[in-house]
């Protein structure tokens, strides 16, 4: 198994592209390799042949360096092939093989320790300070949860002895009563029949969806993340936009620019005035990046993935639509290679083409901030110069969240200010 990027630690097998015995050269592309990220051709570095093949298709999890086919050169015998590949699978001891060895020896200490304990409950004697059979109309002691239980399956509290202070009538005693007519002690309400398996689908989770859930869960739990949220007019923003497009249109090979493009412009430049924002906390440094590369948040069948445009800042908005038209559509193919997704300085969240109106993002570990992007609302807001009294304007919120060990509450209020100023002028752009 290859190591695809710096970071991977183990990877799976997408598809082979050469079937076994197959003749390939230099160049031709022998497999798909399924990293957290992308789906990667592996391409020949030399002529040979695929004389057998280890790891199958939809082989998942397997460690960097492992043995995952037999190649030969042409002429050499293959007969062989097999018990090599059954040679190398055999050095290869199983990741599990530890945790799994290790299983019997802490199974058997607990039973060891349980036993005693089952046969010291079931010769302890019964309380005797335990509550008698109390007489109609009597008041009954039981804890809110043994009164539920109790009631759920039916059990006559006033025939439970207490074992609680002062006779008490608790859960356990609820659970292990017997009468003539009651279930066994400590049966539950009947289990509902399990769902038939035309009711529903189990979908094998893939590495990126695992990677992303381990990063995300990471992220969430160990950084103090802190969030500051603002309205911006996108008036403006709105009608520049289809001034340009309406000049692109007629040009061949004419793109259109969208919200999103002016959103990446806005941050980079908000970066440069705010820099504290670009930077990353590295062990007992926090780099602060002089380049704005910005990640763009992309869903893809697979799950969440963020390419990266390089340096924003040197880039128009025709350049910035363009290449994250490309990268959007490689991220969706599992195209993507992996300098066009590792590296970001800084990452954007736009769910405003699905009407959202405010949400909230998980940072993306080692960076400090990531801004949430949501849909410009037609608001009424107050305008004096109207007869009316009234205007409507396109709002859109946006939200940044930050890493409060880089990035200060100030730090992320100057910085929010700074985007918006440009989003609400955008023709600064061309300053």
């Amino acid at each position: 198994m290859p190591a695809m990027s710096p970071t991977m630690t183990e990877g799976g097998i997408a598809a082979w592209k050469k079937k076994e015995g197959e003749s390939y050269a230099s160049g031709d592309v022998l497999l798909e390799i399924e990293t957290d990220k992308a789906t990667i051709d592996v391409e020949a570095q030399e002529d040979g042949i695929l004389a057998k093949i280890i790891a199958q298709d939809g082989a998942k999890g397997i460690p960097v360096g492992t043995a995952i086919a037999i190649t030969a050169e042409e002429g050499d015998d293959l007969s062989g092939a097999a018990e090599m590949a059954k040679k190398a699978t055999s050095e290869a001891p199983p990741k599990a093989d530890s945790s799994q060895s290790e299983k019997p020896k802490q199974s058997e200490e607990p039973t060891k320790e349980t036993k005693p304990k089952e046969s010291s409950t079931e010769s302890k004697p019964a309380p005797k300070e335990g509550k008698q059979d109390l007489k109609k109309g009597d008041r009954i002691f039981a804890t809110p949860v043994a009164k539920k239980i109790a009631l759920e399956r039916g059990i006559p509290l006033a025939q439970v002895k207490g074992t609680g202070p002062e006779g008490r009538i608790l859960r356990e005693d609820v659970e292990k009563w017997k009468g003539s007519s009651a279930a066994p002690a400590g049966a539950a309400a009947p289990a509902p029949a399990p769902a038939s398996a035309d009711q529903y689908t189990d979908i094998p989770v893939s590495s990126m969806r695992r990677v992303i859930g381990q990063r995300l869960t990471q992220s969430k739990q160990e950084l103090p993340h802190f969030y500051v949220t603002v309205d911006i007019d996108m008036t403006r923003v709105s009608k520049l936009r289809e001034v340009f497009n309406a000049s692109l249109a007629g040009k061949e090979g004419g793109v259109k620019i969208s919200v999103n493009d002016f959103v990446m412009k806005a941050t980079s430049l908000a970066l440069t005035e705010v820099p504290e924002a670009n930077s990353a906390l590295l062990g007992d440094v926090i780099r602060q990046y002089k380049k704005a590369d910005i990640s763009m948040a992309v869903a893809t069948p697979n799950g969440l993935i963020t390419p990266i445009i390089k340096d924003v800042g040197s880039k128009g908005l025709a350049t910035i639509a363009v290449e994250s038209k490309n990268l959007a559509k490689k991220a969706r193919d599992g195209k993507l290679a992996p300098h066009e997704y590792q590296g970001g300085t800084f990452t954007v969240s736009n769910m405003g083409m699905y009407g959202i109106s405010h949400f909230t993002a998980i940072i993306n570990t080692p960076q400090s901030c990531i801004l949430a992007v949501s849909s410009p609302v037609a608001t009424m807001v107050p305008d004096a110069s109207e007869e009316k009294g009234w205007t409507t304007k396109q709002i859109m919120k946006v939200t940044l969240s930050s890493d409060h060990r880089t990035v200060d509450g100030a730090v992320a209020a100057r910085w929010l200010q700074s985007f918006k100023g440009y989003l609400e002028n955008p023709l600064t752009f061309m300053l």
